[in-house]
């Protein structure tokens, strides 16, 4: 198949960090564009990394295409076996079912391969010659749930679901193998009184309190709605019904969250990284369950522990390093975040259309731009990451110019004034 740039004129579809186009003459593909820009907080494009949208569509690509072979599948099963952590009963089901087929047919994803930037050419498996931002993936419908009011409550209604096929669940698969401090989860945990918090933990399916930069016994997953105008977190049975998905698939689903995981744990710590989450998003294809959307070093937390001047941090190698930036060094913008998010959230709408008219009435503070030599050291950790997915460097050399990289964060934040803040959020006493 070839795909020549120039008829990828105007996309159908154009996010904060993705584009999507059609492909002429083939209704089943679509043709996604990652971008350099970087988006947290969920209001949009904040900054960019300069390469990034070629390093993430790489490992997009590579992942995706590693997923497709068994032998992964292989090591994963290998290293779950091997897991002293893990009891003999939550071994044995998570083993069962889809990592057996995954293991003999590998899983099945929507990816079809990478644009070579110059022939247009897809690439399937190997990377092209030339590298773009540009991936070709099978297309799935998207499903919203029907707003409903009851009594002022606002509801959401997925009734058509389980009649419909070829739909991206509407669910986000988090997957934890430790709690951060920045977690959504510990914030949470940490607001409830001792009651909740062991009906908390219950749910999440732990045996022991949650502690900040501790690995648990074991991987859980947990659930938040993805079509709604708000994420918000759901129990495991109300992920069921929402879900569209039988019973049995629905666990099956679950399972593979896990299990694409643990995949990426493995890549991950090759490089010297801690991984502590994940999220996926799935595809319901007849039978089948489909791996969907992005997948990049945004898409998980994946950490170092580093020591600087007698202490102990912990940097990140994904866009929390962003998120704790503009936390630390621009405090009054956040703080309106969470305002207007609070008043999006009593009132049904998006929260974003509340702070933009803030802003323009002066009543909240200007989105602020990001600091180039902070966006350096990003560009540094991320080219070191692609290098590494390519092959092109061994994995203590890039383990060593991550460690550069993430020594060199701290020492901004000291020369800015702000290490005791970086302190309260990524120190380990």
């Amino acid at each position: 198949m070839v795909i020549p740039q120039s008829a990828l004129v105007e996309p159908f579809y154009e996010g904060s960090v993705q584009r999507l186009f059609t492909v002429p003459g083939d209704d089943a593909v679509m043709v996604t564009q990652t971008t350099a820009k970087g988006s947290v907080f969920d209001v949009g494009a904040l900054f960019e990394i300069s390469g990034n949208d070629v390093n993430r569509a790489l490992f997009r690509h590579v992942l995706y295409s590693k997923m497709a072979d068994p032998i992964v599948w292989q090591r994963v099963r290998a290293a779950i076996e091997a897991s002293p952590d893990l009891s003999t009963e939550y071994r044995d089901e998570l083993i069962s079912g889809a990592l057996e087929d995954a293991c003999v047919q590998g899983a099945k994803t929507h990816h079809e391969g990478m644009l070579d930037a110059v022939s247009g050419e897809v690439s399937r498996g190997s990377v092209p010659e030339n590298p773009s931002s540009y991936n070709v993936v099978r297309k799935y419908q998207i499903l919203k749930p029907v707003r409903s009011e009851f009594l002022g409550a606002h509801l959401f209604d997925y009734a058509q679901f389980p009649s419909e096929d070829r739909f991206v669940v509407p669910l986000e698969y988090i997957v934890r193998f430790g709690i951060t401090s920045a977690s959504s989860v510990y914030r949470k945990y940490e607001a409830m009184d001792d009651k909740s918090r062991r009906a908390f933990e219950k749910e999440l399916g732990v045996t022991r309190p949650l502690e900040a930069w501790q690995y648990l016994e074991k991987p859980v997953g947990d659930f938040t709605s993805k079509f709604e105008p708000e994420d918000r977190m759901v129990s495991k049975q109300e992920a069921l019904v929402m879900s569209g998905l039988s019973g049995e698939q629905f666990i099956d689903s679950g399972k593979l969250a896990i299990l694409g995981a643990w995949a990426v744990r493995q890549l991950v710590e090759e490089i010297g990284l801690l991984m502590w989450d994940i999220k996926w998003e799935f595809a319901k294809d007849g039978a089948d369950l489909v791996f969907v959307d992005t997948i990049d070093t945004d898409s998980f937390r994946a950490t170092m522990f580093l020591d600087f001047e007698g202490e102990r941090f912990v940097n990140h190698y994904n866009k929390q390093a962003m998120r704790d930036y503009f936390t630390l060094l621009h405090s009054d913008w956040i703080e309106d975040i969470k305002k207007a998010k609070a008043l999006g959230q009593e009132g049904g709408v998006a929260f974003t259309e509340l702070l933009q008219a803030g802003q323009a009435e002066g009543r909240y503070a200007e989105t602020p731009e990001a600091d180039p030599e902070f966006l350096q050291l990003q560009e540094d950790k991320m080219t070191a990451i692609r290098d590494y997915m390519l092959g092109t460097a061994e994995a203590n050399s890039v383990k060593q110019l991550l460690i550069t990289a993430g020594t060199a964060e701290i020492e901004f934040y000291k020369a800015k004034g702000k290490l005791d803040g970086f302190r309260k959020i990524n120190g380990i006493s």
